[in-house]
């Protein structure tokens, strides 16, 4: 009996020592990883530099010590005191834009499988974020401004729990010895030392940074008071999580150290590893990164091989200028997208418009699905600006709009790379009998995510945007279906507070402003003049504008809608197909903003700020009546609009407006 307790004692003791590590530190390196498990596309250089991702985008790299770190002395006991400090840098390839961050990771498993790329820092994804089962504790490093987890800015350090929306969070920086605050850049490309604090006792957790060299400040930079005792299991992991986007960025971790009941080492920093020198990517780089593997064919003959190059170098050839190399991360191969694609194939179109066609593609590597639009365009007139702004665009991030990725050239066509959206556009559950029809609840989601993105266009981003061609086509709803405004083809930029000065006029009949078409000036007022028709025609299942087969006429939905509610029977006008669970006053509602929207004034219509604050019940909607409309649908300038634009077309034009065509005779001629 005494031997056998003497067993069970020396196993036990065996197996919590082997669960509690005290402390350890790594001050030369991680080289060889002995006691680090890496995962994804982490990798560890030759100089002992623990390198979380490298210029693949959208990849995640993991990086785990591998023995388990003992946090409670019993399953529902308390928290102990833990600390730990590292010394990380970011190299991107663009000196104001990087992907995504590195967070600090405390996990119940030695590895993140589920953790996305982009936003989701390769943490957690869009299914289990904020979930309390996921048992995570993390301090993120985060570059990228994500509004749907309501960052602070795209530079700062986050406290998160379970999820990516931070508990507390400031921007990156430090406090001197005189108490003045200092920013710090994560992607300076410079080393910077961090400090994680948890006292068990207290429950306060401390995140204090400074530059590389620099003791650690007195004052931490983020400081928040909770519990981890829910959140910690009595066994834990800890490491390190990070994630490329479509920004081409390196992240490393020169040293690292951790203690549990005790202050973590501190790093002997004259003896990390040194950082690689950055050197800029050149353009010529940029096309050798994901050349497909030496063809099978180099075991023919040297004439055929010739042959088969030049007919390679003909088929992929695209246009390449010199103002084109500020733009070259932003551009795509035409190979790439072809292959994507599976050479434009038809049966995987998904739709065509009087600006082009959009396929599905996956790109070859990444497996990243994305659609791809090829636009047609006879003139260079005003191709750097054009392309200019498909860049700039393509740096916007909002929950409600379709990411743009990037562009490509090439003989007679423009094509545009967005990301893919699974259930297509809104147009093809309003109309001709769908299959699939959206109830009042997916209809007001729809519309409030529109208006969101509009908003943010008009208002919130850098400059003022104006997407000149709202309409359901253009609404392309994602897995859980969410409205984004996509089609960035005809956008205008410029900046806030100045005059745009287009004078070119482009969109789709139905939803182009009266002004617009007198002026060729596109405004804020006339993207609203869009959205309100875009209301009417959710709200409706009716496009804008339909011609009547029997009778040869046109059907103009305004002029119905008006008509209704001259008639005191607004609600006749809603789409039957949306069933028959709705809020009376929310469909009235909107039917309502939608003819305001369509105000011929420009000035009469709300702002998209007024828009949000009346769908979300911030305000409410004035009182209107036909009467105060006085002058019947005139005073919404459709037939002022149809008048002036859409006369001077055939019927066969008109046949065409049934299925989205466009007015415009050339996407890039003109001002734009």
């Amino acid at each position: 009996m005494f031997l056998k307790l003497f067993i069970i004692f020396f196993f036990n003791l065996l197996f919590q020592t082997s669960s509690q590590n005290i402390n350890f530190s790594y001050n030369n390196g991680f080289n060889p990883p002995t006691d680090i498990s890496i995962q994804g596309i982490t990798t560890v250089t030759p100089n002992g530099l623990l390198k979380l991702t490298n210029t693949t985008v959208q990849k995640t790299g993991h990086a785990f010590y591998t023995k388990p770190i003992r946090f409670k002395d019993s399953p529902n006991g308390t928290v102990k005191s833990f600390s730990t400090t590292f010394v990380f840098a970011i190299h991107s390839q663009i000196p104001t834009l990087s992907g995504h961050g590195i967070a600090f990771v405390v996990a119940p498993n030695p590895s993140l499988p589920y953790g996305n790329p982009s936003q989701y820092m390769g943490l957690f994804n869009i299914s289990n974020n904020g979930n309390a089962t996921n048992h995570v504790f993390a301090v993120e490093l985060d570059t990228i401004l994500s509004t749907e987890f309501n960052d602070t800015n795209e530079n700062h350090v986050g406290i998160n729990i379970n999820s990516l929306k931070s508990e507390k969070s400031f921007t990156a920086g430090w406090w001197d010895e005189k108490g003045l605050f200092k920013n710090l850049s994560l992607i300076s490309r410079k080393p910077m030392q961090v400090w994680v604090d948890y006292d068990g006792l207290s429950h306060r957790i401390d995140v204090t940074m400074a530059p590389f060299n620099e003791d650690k400040p007195r004052r931490p930079l983020v400081s928040t008071v909770r519990d981890l005792a829910s959140v910690i299991n009595q066994d834990m992991f800890v490491g390190f999580s990070s994630a490329t986007g479509s920004v081409l960025s390196e992240h490393f971790v020169l040293g690292w150290s951790f203690g549990v009941n005790g202050v973590a080492p501190p790093l002997a920093l004259s003896r990390l590893p040194k950082l690689p020198r950055f050197v800029p990517r050149k353009i010529s780089d940029f096309f050798k990164i994901g050349m497909p593997l030496i063809s099978l064919f180099l075991i023919f003959s040297l004439i055929f091989l010739i042959c088969f190059i030049v007919r390679r170098r003909r088929k992929f050839a695209e246009e390449l200028d010199d103002w084109e190399k500020e733009f070259g991360k932003n551009r795509f191969r035409y190979k790439d997208l072809y292959y994507a694609t599976k050479g434009f194939k038809e049966k995987d179109l998904l739709g065509s418009g009087g600006f082009g066609s959009v396929y599905k593609g996956v790109m070859p590597g990444s497996k990243l699905e994305v659609a791809v639009k090829k636009v047609s365009h006879e003139s260079r007139q005003g191709m750097k600006e054009f392309v200019a702004e498909i860049v700039s665009i393509g740096r916007m991030s909002h929950r409600n709009l379709v990411p743009l990725l990037g562009y490509c050239r090439r003989k007679g066509e423009l094509i545009l790379v967005y990301d893919y959206m699974p259930n297509g556009s809104l147009d093809k559950y309003l109309y001709n009998n769908p299959e699939v029809t959206l109830n009042w609840k997916q209809r007001i989601k729809v519309i409030l995510g529109v208006a969101s993105g509009l908003f943010y266009l008009h208002e919130e981003w850098e400059q003022v945007v104006i997407h000149r061609d709202v309409k359901a086509s253009n609404v392309l709803l994602d897995g859980e279906h969410n409205g984004r405004l996509g089609d960035f083809g005809l956008a205008r930029l410029y900046d806030h507070g100045s005059d745009p000065q287009t004078t070119h006029v482009v969109g789709t009949l139905g939803y182009l402003a009266p002004e617009h078409t007198r002026t060729g000036r596109a405004t804020t007022a006339t993207d609203v003049f869009a959205f309100g028709a875009f209301l009417l025609e959710v709200a409706c299942g009716r496009r804008p504008i339909e011609i009547q087969q029997e009778s040869d006429e046109t059907f103009l939905l305004v002029d119905w809608v008006f008509g209704l509610w001259s008639k005191g029977n607004i609600l006749g006008a809603k789409d039957p197909n949306m069933g028959s669970e709705y809020d009376e006053k929310e469909v009235e509602m909107v039917l309502k903003l939608g003819l305001l929207c369509s105000h011929s004034d420009p000035r009469a219509r709300p702002s998209m700020r007024q828009v949000l604050h009346y769908l979300r019940g911030d305000a409410k909607l004035p009182e209107l009546s036909p009467l105060d409309l006085s002058g019947g649908a005139m005073m919404f300038g459709v037939q002022d609009g149809f008048s002036e634009l859409g006369m001077s077309y055939s019927s066969s034009v008109f046949k065409g407006f049934t299925g989205g065509s466009s007015i415009a005779d050339s996407l890039l001629s003109g001002g734009r």
